[in-house]
């Protein structure tokens, strides 16, 4: 079953909540903001073809690991490397290797950061993209789920 988190536009805490037709609203537990949603049937069955949050169709798929601990197992393998004779960045790679392989990918919505995880339709969606993600961000394109080719 797919789950979904959304950030609260508010505080910046995650809404966690499973796909309802039903569901027009997600409630933060922090700060009572109200999200509008518009899920549909495909959201209940598990695929995702448009965000139920701000309604595109733009997505990327990555592992589920938070990038804030990657970085802090990477500054201590680092600070150890005088004494470990760098020894201490191989274990981080073989740590990094078993986590890759162990870990689930997760969907994120491009425009506004949503998550999904449980997706049924994951092999569709493609890995993030740096210009698609500006041109997303910084000028507000819409791709419209296509994927970005140069020719």
């Amino acid at each position: 079953m797919m789950t979904v988190e959304i950030t609260c536009p508010d505080c910046g805490s995650g809404i966690n909540i499973y796909p309802s037709v039903e569901a027009k609203t997600a409630d933060c537990d922090v700060c009572q903001h109200s999200v509008p949603t518009k899920f549909n049937v495909e959201h209940t069955e598990g695929q995702l073809c448009d965000c139920p949050v701000c309604e595109r169709k733009d997505f990327f798929q990555q592992k589920d690991f938070s990038r804030k601990i990657g970085v802090l197992l990477f500054v201590i393998a680092a600070c150890f490397v005088p004494w470990t004779y760098g020894i201490s960045l191989i274990v981080l790679w073989l740590v990094d290797l078993f986590l890759f392989r162990r870990i689930p990918n997760v969907v994120i919505c491009y425009k506004c950061q949503t998550n999904f995880r449980g997706v049924s339709n994951l092999k569709e969606i493609p890995q993030f993209n740096h210009e698609m993600n500006d041109r997303i961000i910084y000028s507000d394109h819409d791709f419209e789920g296509k994927p970005l080719e140069h020719h």
